[in-house]
């Protein structure tokens, strides 16, 4: 019978150690070994391998995993690093269960986060293909025009990042204030769009992340529901783990 092997961050992720994403840069900076050897980026390990990450034994022993709805404050950063961030989201939480967040929201801004220790999961929820929505509150220094409305909807180039915004919708909620759904996760993007039409963001909440809602007081978080989380696996069944590329241009959302 043929051995099953694996890639080692997959494994890690697997195991609810960390997401893909993470175990790539534990394994770039030479914290893990196979059988006591630092492997290359990709290697495949066999159920029979030893795996450690600072020299601590790394085994599938996880029969249930967590799932966390965070409402984040201002000013805490969204890392697992908690030996260079004081003020990082694992610290204040305290869970006490080894827990990472789903994507990120940056330090200014508040809001629903995600955490889990389900690896599997949080490479299908971050995939931007996967055209899974977030939705914002967000609050500029000067009034919003109808100009400024179509041009956020219509997709902003962002040259810093050599991309431009998809398509997404925004609807002014009041003088100051719109809602806006993207699919898209770039980096600082809502404020990136913002700074390209002259306007600066004043605060930023996000209020949901596909069917999970902000429901709980800010600083606090609480468990998914049985409902949420079948409703949640629905939305990413067709989800893909691994980037595929695009072949052509097609059942873009509208």
């Amino acid at each position: 019978m043929e051995v099953e092997l694996k890639r080692i961050n997959k494994f890690l992720s697997e195991v609810g150690y960390c997401s893909r994403r993470e175990a790539d840069k534990l394994i770039e900076a030479g914290r893990v070994t196979i059988n006591g050897v630092i492997p290359e980026m990709g290697t495949k390990i066999s159920p029979n391998d030893s795996v450690q990450v600072d020299g601590k034994d790394i085994t599938n022993t996880k029969t249930s995993f967590v799932y966390l709805a965070f409402n984040k404050p201002v000013g805490i950063v969204c890392t697992t690093d908690t030996s260079v961030e004081k003020d990082n989201i694992i610290d204040f939480i305290n869970y006490p269960k080894r827990i990472f967040p789903i994507g990120r929201l940056d330090k200014p801004s508040e809001g629903l986060i995600l955490l889990t220790d389900d690896g599997d999961i949080v490479n299908k929820i971050l995939r931007a293909s996967n055209n899974h929505e977030k939705e914002y509150i967000v609050t500029v220094d000067k009034p919003i025009s109808q100009t400024f409305l179509e041009r956020m909807r219509g997709g902003i180039p962002l040259e810093e990042l050599k991309k431009t915004t998809k398509k997404c919708e925004v609807e002014k909620t009041g003088t100051y204030e719109f809602k806006i759904i993207l699919t898209q996760g770039l980096n600082r993007q809502i404020r990136r769009m913002c700074e390209y039409l002259n306007y600066e963001v004043l605060t930023l909440k996000r209020i949901r992340i596909m069917n999970i809602k902000l429901d709980m007081p800010i600083g606090e978080y609480r468990e998914l529901t049985k409902q949420e989380f079948t409703e949640l696996e629905k939305l990413i069944s067709s989800s893909t783990k691994e980037f595929v590329p695009k072949i052509k241009k097609s059942n873009r959302r509208k």
